[in-house]
C-alpha cells in the first residue's frame, strides 16, 4: 500500500510541475510585457524636443553583438549603459549584462570583446536581460555611437521577444558633433574621444564603450550649449537648414 502511495505521489509530481512552472513563465512574461508597455505609454505623454539639454535625462548605451544584421541570426551579447541628467553623468546609475546566445559566436567575436562562451552561456536570456533594461532606462532619452546598429538590434530584440515595437528616441552622438565640429572627419569612437582627449580603454566591452560614448555626449553637449543650442530642436532645425 505504501509503495502504491509513492508511487501515485512521483505520478502526480511529473505531472504537475511542468505545468506549474510553464505558468510561473507565462506570468512573468505577461509582467514584463506589461512593464514595457507602460513604458511606452508614459514616453507619449511628453516631448522631449523642447526639454532643455542642461536638464534632459538620457541613457547612454553600447550592445556587443554577434554580427551587424539581425534578421539573418546575429544577436545581442551584452548591453552596458550609464543614465545622465544633461551632462553630468551618474555614475552610480549604470547597467550591464551578458545575454545568454542562441547559438556560439565565432572565435573572431569572442576575442574582439572578450566574452567566452563559458560567461555567455551562464547568462540570463533575452527576454530577461531586455526586460530589465527596459526598466533601467525608462522614458529617457536614448544615447549611442553609431546608433542605427543599436536601434536595429533592439527593433529586433523587443519584437522577437515581446511583440512591441521599439519606440524610444534614441540619438546618435554624431547628431552634436556634426553641430559642434562640422569640420572634423570625426567617425568611430576612437577619433571622437581622441579628438576631445578622452582616454580609451577596454574597447568593445559594452559597459566601457557606454562610458565612453556618455563622455563623448557629455563634451558635445557642454559645447553645443555654448553655441546657443538648448534643446533638442534647436539642434534639429540647424541641422535640417544646413541641408
Amino acid at each position: 500500500m505504501m509503495n502504491n502511495m509513492i508511487q501515485l505521489v512521483k505520478q502526480l509530481s511529473t505531472k504537475l510541475s511542468p505545468g506549474i512552472y510553464t505558468s510561473s513563465q507565462q506570468q512573468s512574461a505577461a509582467n514584463q510585457l506589461a512593464h514595457v508597455r507602460e513604458i511606452q505609454r508614459q514616453l507619449k505623454q511628453h516631448d522631449v524636443l523642447d526639454h532643455s539639454l542642461s536638464t534632459l535625462p538620457f541613457v547612454v548605451f553600447d550592445l556587443e553583438t554577434s554580427g551587424f544584421n539581425p534578421d539573418t541570426g546575429d544577436s545581442i551579447l551584452s548591453i552596458g549603459a550609464i543614465k545622465m541628467k544633461g551632462a553630468d553623468l551618474i555614475e552610480e546609475s549604470t547597467f550591464y549584462s551578458t545575454v545568454q546566445p542562441k547559438k556560439q559566436p565565432s572565435e573572431e567575436i569572442l576575442a574582439l570583446t572578450g566574452l567566452t562562451n563559458e560567461e555567455l552561456n551562464a547568462s540570463p536570456p533575452l527576454i530577461d536581460v531586455l526586460s530589465s533594461f527596459y526598466q533601467f532606462m525608462g522614458d529617457a532619452t536614448l544615447v549611442a555611437h553609431h546608433a542605427s546598429h543599436e536601434k536595429r538590434f533592439m527593433a529586433h530584440a523587443t519584437w522577437q521577444t515581446l511583440r512591441l515595437t521599439f519606440q524610444h528616441r534614441l540619438v546618435d552622438t554624431s547628431f552634436l558633433t556634426r553641430v559642434v565640429a562640422p569640420d572634423q572627419e570625426l567617425i568611430t569612437l576612437d577619433e571622437c574621444c581622441s579628438f576631445y582627449k578622452i582616454e580609451t580603454s577596454n574597447r568593445h566591452h559594452a559597459m566601457s564603450d557606454a562610458i565612453l560614448a556618455a563622455k563623448l555626449w557629455r563634451a558635445n553637449l557642454q559645447k553645443a550649449e555654448e553655441l546657443g543650442f538648448h534643446t533638442l530642436r534647436d539642434v534639429y532645425v540647424h541641422l535640417a537648414k544646413g541641408k
